[in-house]
């Protein structure tokens, strides 16, 4: 019998039942609840889930909040388990100083993780282990469809906020870190948002030739900043089309690293709207030719709420690396191994430049799918599995963050279930913008 816990202080105190009960009990009353006999029966269930998995070791504080989640959902109790789970997220949220989700006095992206983990409780899919139920079950179709609406959703929410201001907006930014979907969204944007007529402009096209950028010590070019970008050239054709003009916009080749002739002409109608689809949309010298009130601008992440096996969260970075890897095999000519070892330089762009703007957002989208893990598994498990046996032969002392993100990976991906088939990807999805297959021309 259990007759002791290890608090997260690594105190080991005396277990007392009694304290599940009502935590149980609160989480019911949250959802007008109120049944003390239904909670003492879930607390059984909870020890014996405990008893069961023990080796030995005094159980944690983690090991039976788990044990709780999981045993409200298998009695069927969900919008309880919800109840609790968000209460015990707002915590762990409050241990480290960070503000409440319900309550945060920004909102931003307090309330979007609140939405998504609310969502996610809602669809079963907030951990690995009800990713893997869809897929075992054959129901990996509705977890598809289910976030498919949801990233719906998301996007039609942006456009109402954007119909508001729609008398005073010249320009819309869409922006957000590598491989957040931005260039799908841009496109979903285009076709919801009336009566105004939204012409897009691919500043990716405005980079400067590969060999005037800098690179690192092991010679990769570091093309991650928006200094990697003509701004000087982005702000005259700014000045020029929002005066009526045309402007040349140029074609740059990511096979090549050049810019090499012109992708098309544009210009604007009177009321239409310029729409930047950027990674750095808002650094202030990218638009700083456009007033800010004549600015909209949408940020686009993958906030993903969902838990692995451990109960850590699965990063929203790796969610990206994953996506981005296979985007650049298909289009842009670079091996996986290629983006993995370019990625500390993402990242260090995306804090420099990018996370650090998301405040200045006037709406954001949540593009993370839970369907996509799979997936991801599905194109990438043996690219890593490679790549960590090699490391482990050779010791690649130079690529430490490199192979921390692969082994990580590998752990990811020995949780995440495998699937056959990506049929049930629709071709209008925000996937196909990473895996191909896509009924829009990018």
């Amino acid at each position: 019998m259990i007759d002791r816990i290890v608090k997260r202080d690594g105190r080991v105190v005396a277990f007392d039942k009694q304290k599940i009960t009502f935590a149980i009990l609160r989480a019911a009353v949250a959802v007008g609840g109120r049944d003390q006999t239904t909670a003492e029966r879930v607390t059984d269930d909870v020890v014996r889930m405990i008893e069961a998995g023990r080796a030995g070791d005094f159980p944690t504080v983690e090991e039976v909040q788990d044990a709780v989640e999981k045993a409200l959902i298998e009695r069927g109790h969900a919008r309880t388990a919800k109840a609790y789970i968000v209460y015990r997220y707002e915590h762990s949220l409050k241990r480290i100083g960070r503000e409440s989700l319900t309550y945060s006095s920004d909102n931003i992206p307090y309330r979007k993780l609140w939405e998504t983990l609310s969502w996610a409780v809602d669809h079963n899919c907030h951990s690995l282990g009800g990713v893997r139920d869809y897929v075992e079950s054959g129901r990996y179709p509705d977890l598809v469809a289910a976030s498919e609406e949801f990233y719906e959703r998301e996007v039609a929410s942006a456009c109402d906020m954007l119909r508001e201001r729609l008398d005073d907006v010249r320009v819309m930014i869409i922006a957000g870190p590598s491989s957040s979907g931005k260039t799908t969204t841009t496109i979903k944007v285009s076709e919801a948002v009336g009566p105004r007529r939204l012409v897009p402009i691919n500043v990716d096209n405005y980079f400067f030739d590969l060999e005037s950028h800098p690179t690192d010590g092991s010679g990769d070019y570091d093309y991650e900043t928006p200094q990697a970008l003509d701004l000087d050239l982005i702000n005259d054709h700014l000045t020029a089309l929002l005066a009526g003009k045309s402007v040349d916009v140029p074609f740059y080749n990511f096979q090549t690293g050049r810019r090499d002739g012109v992708s098309s002409t544009i210009a604007l109608r009177p009321g239409d709207i310029l729409l930047i689809d950027s990674l750095h949309g808002f650094f202030d010298a990218m638009t700083a030719s456009v007033p800010r009130d004549a600015i909209f601008k949408l940020y686009i992440e993958t906030l993903a709420q969902i838990k692995d096996d451990s109960g850590r969260f699965v990063r929203w970075t790796d969610v990206r690396m994953l996506r981005r890897m296979v985007r650049d095999m298909q289009f842009r000519n670079h091996s996986p191994q290629q983006t993995l070892h370019h990625w500390y330089l993402v990242r260090r762009a995306e804090l420099r430049y990018i996370v650090s703007r998301l405040k200045h957002a006037d709406a954001i989208v949540n593009s993370f799918m839970p369907s996509e893990l799979p997936i991801m598994k599905r194109r990438l498990e043996p690219f890593f599995r490679d790549y960590l046996s090699e490391a482990g032969r050779t010791e690649m002392t130079d690529r430490v963050d490199a192979i921390d993100r692969a082994r990580r990976i590998g752990e990811l991906f020995a949780m995440v279930p495998s699937i056959d088939t990506e049929d049930a990807i629709g071709a209008k999805s925000l996937l196909r913008e990473f895996i191909g297959g896509s009924a829009y021309t990018y």
